[in-house]
């Protein structure tokens, strides 16, 4: 069975990703090489995640940010944001305390057509009755428009035959998208910022309203001539499909698709079945496996990680966890089978033991989903909402809380790489060597292998780590022993007018099928304290208490199983510090005990779902001890 897994997925790479063959012989396009290398690897830390004004649900909240203007801000630059004044001038603005290393715009590709010919007076389309709606009603037309889109995989009535007209003013976007993001790569020996090519494709399960989306990343600026959208390509495999046709086939295109919002697809992104039902083929596995090698497992529509609710014993699942299961809206709670990441890993588990692949090996990371155009704008004391469906600001400052409760700042994607170089970057994505953080720069480290128990203090512990076992994203096979961690985690240093919260403790996370074919989790904790005594006082949301600047642990699994499959990764906890809404909240005097504290917008203040204290986190990629392969 380990053979011919090996075998099909080697295939499968060989005949739709000739260019996987020379990734390790030079870069995929021209560029000087990279001053600042490290063969030992450094974390990079971005957001893969962005829409501007080119998003309709961006576009329709007032979001006039250019995708030049999203690169320039990642870099460090100061951002206006709506609402705009008579002269055009953003009324707030926003800036990062610190500039990201990498970023991807990622517009909608649906309907970015459209979206141009209702802002541009001159464009054919402008002054038809769907644009005249858009202009004016921007509300009916982002419900109107994605209805279309996601339900009936069509446009809108304005585009002509065969849809020739919005197909050709996409591509003034796209082809935007694209300058903008060679105009902000650094292709100097520098090497301080990296930008991807990319978009998202946006669909939708009709009967549930389960989110289907998913992120596009181009390795170099070779891409396809237009974005395959929801409406081309009607199914993930349409997708993978078309993506092999368009790009992989050329042998210097290449692409990796990310998922996201698993916690809000009502059960359907991960269905263990063939897109349209059926038995999953191993065939199709490979496929999704080789085109979806990560996750994206939290962003501010919340975490993905796992459920918390009625027979769930992690508490920590509770954070940022939505109050549906679905992104339309629909009253539905989440139910532990409706997406979460921790569960489809187990399931992939199941579906190995079957086919021989499993399609659920995801490496995660996280981003912000901001639809103001801003991206790495996941800082909490900063938090002036992201749109993306939320609380529209096109005309005034909306009162109270700048975004929906429930809604978060999102995080950061972070890759392990030798250098901030797209090549580089994409190859740490490809063997996902990545980890998701909650918005703070926390450095996680995880790796399997044969150690000794004093690793932590040996000076060379990375170079050891690396020649004697695998990092987190890795495999590690079979052996008569149990894997030997080596688990490593730093605090972000943060700035000094912010400066970071020191660490509480590492986390290990097990997932594994036992003899009787069950589903099974466990939580340890291998570093650091729960009981450190560390606080925060909601009221004024200072913080007390001691913590850890860095932490680290050589671990066994003490119930180790030889002949069991397994997923290990870590989660990394911060000490407490109050919300983003707290600290609002705090900052406008209220009191939930004085009503007349309780100014207009600021209910969310005292609702009964309203969580004042968090943790912010880090999530590792696993490791996947398998019991049948060869390592």
């Amino acid at each position: 069975m380990a053979r011919y897994k090996q075998l099909l997925m080697t295939l499968l790479i060989l005949s739709v990703c000739p260019a996987a063959l020379t990734a390790e012989q030079g870069y995929s396009e021209q560029r000087e090489a990279c001053a600042n290398r490290d063969p030992l690897k450094q974390p990079w830390f971005g957001d893969l995640h962005v829409h501007t004004r080119y998003s309709l649900d961006a576009s329709t909240q007032g979001t006039q940010t250019t995708p030049a203007q999203a690169y320039a801000f990642a870099r460090g630059e100061k951002l206006p944001i709506q609402p705009w004044s008579d002269i055009g001038e953003g009324m707030r603005s926003l800036q990062l305390r610190r500039p990201l290393d990498f970023a991807m715009v990622s517009d909608h590709a649906e309907l970015i057509g459209e979206v141009y010919m209702c802002n541009t007076p001159d464009a054919e389309g402008y002054g038809s009755w769907q644009c005249v709606v858009y202009r004016n009603l921007p509300r009916v037309a982002y419900y109107l428009f994605n209805f279309v889109a996601t339900m009936q995989q069509a446009h809108l009535g304005l585009c002509g035959d065969d849809d020739q007209v919005c197909l050709e003013a996409s591509r003034i976007p796209w082809g935007e998208m694209q300058h903008a993001a060679e105009q902000h790569y650094d292709r100097s020996a520098q090497c301080e910022f990296t930008s991807f090519v990319g978009y998202e494709w946006t669909a939708m399960e009709g009967v549930s309203g389960g989110n289907l989306h998913r992120n596009v990343v181009f390795r170099n600026a070779d891409v396809p001539d237009l974005p395959l959208s929801f409406i081309d390509t009607p199914a993930p495999e349409l997708l993978w499909q078309g993506l092999h046709e368009k790009c992989l086939s050329s042998g210097t295109c290449d692409a990796l698709v990310i998922p996201h919002n698993s916690n809000l697809s009502a059960g359907y992104m991960f269905p263990a079945q063939l897109d349209g039902g059926g038995l999953m083929t191993p065939e199709y596995a490979a496929r999704r496996m080789r085109f979806e090698p990560l996750v994206e497992i939290m962003q501010h529509k919340g975490a993905s990680e796992c459920y918390y609710g009625p027979g769930a014993s992690d508490e920590l699942c509770a954070f940022e966890q939505q109050p549906n299961d679905n992104i339309a809206g629909r009253n539905k709670p989440p139910l532990p089978d409706t997406g979460f990441v921790r569960q489809v890993l187990v399931d992939g588990l199941k579906l190995e033991q079957e086919l021989g692949v499993n399609p659920y090996q995801f490496g995660v990371i996280a981003s912000t989903d901001t639809h103001l155009g801003a991206p790495g704008a996941a800082e909490e004391d900063r938090f002036l909402g992201h749109g993306g469906a939320g609380v529209p600001a096109g005309e005034a400052i909306p009162p109270g809380l700048p975004d929906k409760l429930e809604y978060n700042p999102g995080g950061l994607a972070v890759v392990w790489a030798e250098e901030n170089s797209r090549d580089a970057l994409f190859n740490g994505m490809r063997a996902r060597e990545t980890y998701a953080t909650s918005g703070p720069r926390i450095t996680s480290r995880m790796f399997a292998g044969d150690y000794p128990d004093n690793l932590c203090d040996q000076p060379d512990r990375i170079a050891i780590a690396y020649a004697n076992g695998v990092p987190m994203g890795g495999e590690w096979a079979a052996t008569e022993t149990p894997p030997v961690f080596l688990i490593a985690a730093s605090q972000d240093p943060g700035t000094p007018d912010s400066p970071g919260v020191p660490l509480q403790r590492i986390q290990v996370v097990k997932g594994w099928v036992d003899a009787g074919g069950n589903a099974r989790e466990k939580v340890f904790d291998v570093a650091g304290s729960a009981d450190n005594g560390a606080t925060v006082n909601p009221a004024n949301c200072a913080r007390s208490g001691e913590g850890f600047a860095e932490l680290c642990s050589v671990w066994r699994d003490p119930e180790f199983k030889l002949g069991e499959s397994a997923f290990y990764y870590t989660r990394v906890l911060e000490n407490p510090s109050c919300r983003w809404s707290q600290r609002q909240c705090v900052a406008a005097g209220v009191r939930c005990d004085d009503p007349a504290t309780i100014a207009d917008g600021f209910e969310g203040c005292c609702a009964p779902e309203h969580r004042p204290v968090i943790q912010e986190r880090a999530w590792s990629s696993p490791i996947w001890f398998s019991a049948t392969s060869e390592r």
